[in-house]
């Protein structure tokens, strides 16, 4: 994955509670393959009539909506399902960052994973934000590393698991991660092996050959 160290990008703002993952994503487009880019399904029906036909005044119908990579949202999103493909749909349309008040547990662990910052903020600083981005729609800076958006001439802190925070950092997925580790697992690993031979099977020997006249 690409690190997440510091992002300046177009934000847009979806003034929603509880966005869950079947609204960001239908269930009946997830029988398509990935590579058909899930973007274009991306809280279809809230961005489409009962004809399939655009809504103009959605935001993400704008014009340059589809230039923005940092959404800012209210409480809640990607509760639901535990659907990784919710997470695919953002980012296929090109999103790094989400701000919300609070996430669905498993949506941000996948978001995690495939690259994209549930950045957490408190209720009165969404409200900020959004504000800020309906009354003027602009760029904003998010940085991980001190955990800080910037937007105008204000600062806002976010909240992110420390563990995700040095995924992203290092575009590190679940074995990446555990590979940084590997030193102290060989370590244990000979320790452990010198502790307790037996645990390494047994030698060819007695036992072995009776093993093979049984064969």
């Amino acid at each position: 994955m690409t690190p997440f160290t510091q992002l300046t990008a177009p934000a847009c703002p979806l003034v929603r509670s509880n966005v869950d993952t079947d609204q960001l994503i239908p269930a009946r487009f997830m029988k398509e393959p990935r590579r058909v880019g899930y973007g274009q399904f991306l809280l279809y029906d809230l961005r489409h009539d009962d004809t399939g036909k655009p809504i103009g005044d959605f935001i993400l119908n704008q014009p340059g909506a589809d230039q923005s990579q940092i959404m800012v949202t209210r409480r809640n999103f990607g509760a639901g399902s535990s659907r990784e493909a919710a997470v695919y749909a953002l980012v296929d349309f090109g999103f790094r960052c989400v701000i919300a008040p609070s996430f669905g547990d498993i949506f941000s662990s996948n978001a995690v994973n495939n690259g994209l910052l549930p950045a957490l903020v408190s209720e009165a600083d969404a409200d900020r934000l959004l504000n800020a981005l309906e009354t003027e729609p602009t760029h904003i800076t998010v940085d991980l590393a001190t955990q800080q958006i910037h937007f105008a001439d204000q600062i806002i802190p976010f909240d992110i698991n420390a563990v995700w925070k040095t995924k992203l950092l290092n575009g590190w997925d679940d074995i990446d991660l555990t590979e940084g580790y590997r030193s102290a697992i060989d370590s244990f690993l000979l320790t452990y092996q010198t502790r307790y031979p037996w645990t390494q099977g047994q030698p060819e020997g007695a036992l072995g050959l009776i093993a093979r006249d049984n064969r």
